[in-house]
């Protein structure tokens, strides 16, 4: 078995690719096969080597190694052209010297007929050699229907009578789509054609190419689109399409493959899958015949989940980038260490914890805004909205809890009970008085557990955030600006 995957570098990676990919690569690496790389540049105006090594830098990324080196299709020119030339030689093919003009005009007229705009043909039996301008055009077959079973749409039937005389080489001496991808695939042994259903119409085309070269067919399949939230053709309005653009968010390579192997493809009611699993298990035979829809929601949702069970000392590494990024200075690694395991549980993406980090960078917090309001209203507010007496004012709770803090609580029971033990002084509830002491320590009213931020923190700067905020309470909240 030898599959493909053969992108063009006419742009990023899509996620539709990228599953397209993934989906040749399983299939050749579960059954003992090849899998290959063949980039499809003979766009020349819009294929770029920047767009070659994205493709290419994102296949890496997901963890789909390819056999050999990339094939890339310009480099096999002579190869199309010699093959084009020999079905004109055994009469399968034909030089057609048309105009524009005059190919337009067959389209008309046979639109006008009630058919198909097609070419008509004129120069099919004329024995014309190359000359400038000209083109050469495979012979379809005038009658018969071509047919394949799919490996997944099962059995497809086009009237032949539908075909046009298709163009293999253009004028300029290149070979067309289907002309080059049928050379390659047939030179480079290619068994499996796993592709979107985007190349249904091409296959038929293709299949007649194959015949007329006197090849053996490979098995095709045509995976169904991917799908917006409002079941239209994935685009940038419904979010990232581009793999690299994920991987730019903070997405971890397993959780994208893992979410693109389950649009479409299932193994019983299993969600959770590493790459070596997939290998073992997948098969084209459960890969659905409906469109997938795309969620952003279960995305994240496993992206949480690999983000948790990624060893900490790895999710050091992999979010130093991120808080570079962000202008944060990435800590020690004891201090970093212990940042990530207060928020590995609490972020979605490593961009996200990032963002979630930021608090404790800096002598002083920056809020959002709603936070900012909140401590302001705590500090003016002789007593707080639940708080029976004024000294459970927020004033008054920062004041009590820098006396009590003047050493840091040794352990997480330590501070509990310094928490229950000022909340019964009060009166209140306690919630009451860690609301103030977590806004003035993170900027935030949702943070990981108090005990664990202290520590990171340390004494100067834990008191030092508590003092300017119940000193300063003007001029305390920097408010930070939405991402």
């Amino acid at each position: 078995m030898i599959t493909r995957f053969a992108p063009s570098p006419t742009g990023h990676l899509h996620i539709g690719g990228a599953r397209t990919a993934l989906f040749n690569y399983l299939l050749a690496r579960g059954l003992g096969g090849k899998f290959v790389l063949r980039v499809e540049d003979t766009d020349a105006q819009r294929s770029t080597e920047e767009y070659t090594k994205s493709i290419l830098s994102a296949m890496e990324w997901l963890g789909l190694s390819w056999d050999g080196e990339p094939v890339f299709q310009t480099d096999r020119t002579g190869l199309h052209v010699e093959h084009a030339e020999r079905l004109v030689a055994e009469g399968r093919a034909y030089w057609c010297r048309c105009t524009p003009e005059e190919i337009e005009e067959s389209r008309k007229k046979a639109m006008a007929e009630g058919g198909k705009p097609r070419y008509d043909g004129r120069c099919r039996e004329l024995g014309l050699g190359p000359s400038p301008g000209a083109v050469i055009r495979f012979k379809c077959p005038p009658g018969g229907q071509v047919r394949w079973r799919d490996l997944i749409k099962g059995p497809i039937v086009f009237e032949a009578s539908e075909l046009d005389d298709l163009v293999i080489l253009r004028s300029d001496g290149l070979p067309t789509y289907n002309m080059a991808v049928v050379v390659d695939d047939i030179t480079m042994g290619v068994t499996h054609v796993v592709r979107g259903d985007d190349h249904v119409n091409n296959t038929p085309r293709q299949i007649l190419l194959y015949q007329a070269l006197g090849a053996e067919l490979p098995e095709f399949g045509h995976v169904p689109m991917i799908l917006g939230s409002d079941k239209s053709r994935l685009s940038k309005r419904h979010g990232a399409t581009s793999v690299m653009a994920y991987q730019e968010a903070g997405y971890l390579p397993q959780a994208l493959v893992n979410y693109l192997a389950r649009l479409g493809w299932s193994h019983g009611d299993q969600e959770i899958f590493s790459l070596e699993e997939m290998v073992g298990v997948f098969s084209l035979r459960h890969v659905g015949k409906a469109a997938a829809v795309f969620d952003p929601n279960k995305l994240d949702w496993l992206n949480a989940h690999y983000i948790k069970n990624t060893p900490p000392d790895e999710l050091c590494s992999l979010l130093k980038p991120f808080l570079e990024k962000r202008g944060l200075p990435a800590p020690d690694g004891e201090k970093l260490l212990k940042i990530v395991l207060t928020l590995r549980e609490r972020s979605k993406t490593l961009a996200e914890m990032a963002g979630k980090a930021e608090f404790y960078f800096g002598d002083l917090p920056k809020f959002d805004p709603k936070s900012a309001e909140q401590l302001l209203a705590l500090l003016k507010t002789p007593e707080g909205a639940d708080a029976p007496a004024k000294d459970a004012g927020g004033k008054a709770i920062l004041e009590k809890w820098l006396g009590l803090l003047q050493e840091l609580p040794r352990t997480r029971e330590d501070f509990d009970q310094l928490l229950s033990g000022l909340a019964a002084e009060l009166g209140v509830k306690a919630g009451v008085v860690a609301k103030p002491l977590r806004l003035a320590l993170t900027g935030s009213t949702a943070s990981p557990g108090l005990h664990e931020i202290m520590e990171i923190l340390g004494p100067e700067v834990t008191l030092g955030r508590i003092r300017a905020a119940a000193e300063t309470p003007e001029g305390y909240p920097q408010v930070r600006q939405p991402a």
